[in-house]
């Protein structure tokens, strides 16, 4: 089951220290977590992993419970360039970056049969 949100208007190292908190976890107890972080970037990842559980549910898994985060990559994405005024009639470059995160979710019961 997988999501994936483009165009974060938020820097990828900002989102990667999220994402970095949650990896590996449950769904469902990464959800309660990011619920109490005080993080921008926390709202948008939970926005994703919910909508990747609404696809485990339409792909009829019965066990949500049973759901782990087996990969989040948070990657750079398009970047926004703007000019910021100086002294002197000049103007140095504002970068305005943004992030690509993709989640990925697998039933634990598969994980154990792998090993």
């Amino acid at each position: 089951m997988k999501s994936s949100v483009k165009d974060i208007r938020q820097a990828p190292r900002k989102v990667r220290y999220v994402a970095d908190s949650i990896r590996g976890k449950n769904a469902v107890s990464a959800c309660q977590s990011l619920k109490l972080l005080n993080k921008k970037s926390a709202c948008m990842i939970l926005k994703l992993i919910e909508s990747a559980i609404a696809n485990a549910k339409n792909k009829s898994i019965s066990n949500i419970g049973s759901l782990t985060i087996k990969k989040i990559i948070v990657d750079s994405g398009i970047t926004m360039k703007r000019g910021r005024a100086r002294a002197m009639g000049r103007s140095t470059p504002l970068r305005k970056r943004t992030s690509r995160v993709l989640v990925e979710l697998e039933e634990q019961n598969k994980i154990k049969e792998k090993q």
